[in-house]
């Protein structure tokens, strides 16, 4: 019995809104944050930008190492600054947080908030490709009967 056979399933319409819902509500919550944050408008654009940085970069790394693993071609120089681009968005959270003269409590919230919000983007991502692998796996069919206006469409599905 071969075991490495994987049945091509598609993602839950729950799991896919849930991961839709988590983004939104990691990104909105860190936006709020930082439009209530007692900070310089220098500095919130510093963490706009860091956490911009980090959901291309998550993404960019899941369809890169996607895309290895379905064969299709993908160059290493690239899968690597997708790489390189995560671990310094995350950096310069960390750092940036680090130094910010906010409370422990609000360092905690956008730490959350952005983990939250890359997290979620890899997720978001994932099924957007398995979506799409699933469809292109699934033979042409009518999705209602309202499709189905050809007696000859309806004879081939009754077998006459």
């Amino acid at each position: 019995m071969n075991t490495n056979i994987q049945t091509l399933q598609a993602p839950t319409k729950a799991f896919r809104i849930a991961a839709i819902f988590a983004l939104i509500i990691g990104a909105v919550s860190y936006a709020i944050g930082l439009v209530n944050a007692a900070m310089a408008l220098n500095e919130k654009g510093y963490y706009l930008a860091v956490l911009l940085l980090g959901l291309f970069a998550v993404v960019s790394v899941q369809k890169s190492v996607r895309d290895k693993a379905e064969g299709i071609k993908t160059s290493n120089i690239y899968h690597m600054i997708a790489y390189v681009a995560v671990g310094s968005a995350i950096a310069l959270l960390c750092i940036g947080l680090f130094n910010a003269n906010l409370l422990l409590s609000e360092k905690g919230f956008f730490a959350m908030a952005y983990t939250l919000s890359l997290f979620a983007a890899v997720t978001v991502q994932k099924n957007v490709r398995d979506m799409q692998l699933f469809k292109e796996s699934q033979p042409d069919k009518p999705s209602s009967k309202e499709e189905l206006t050809q007696p000859s469409q309806i004879d081939a599905l009754q077998g006459v």
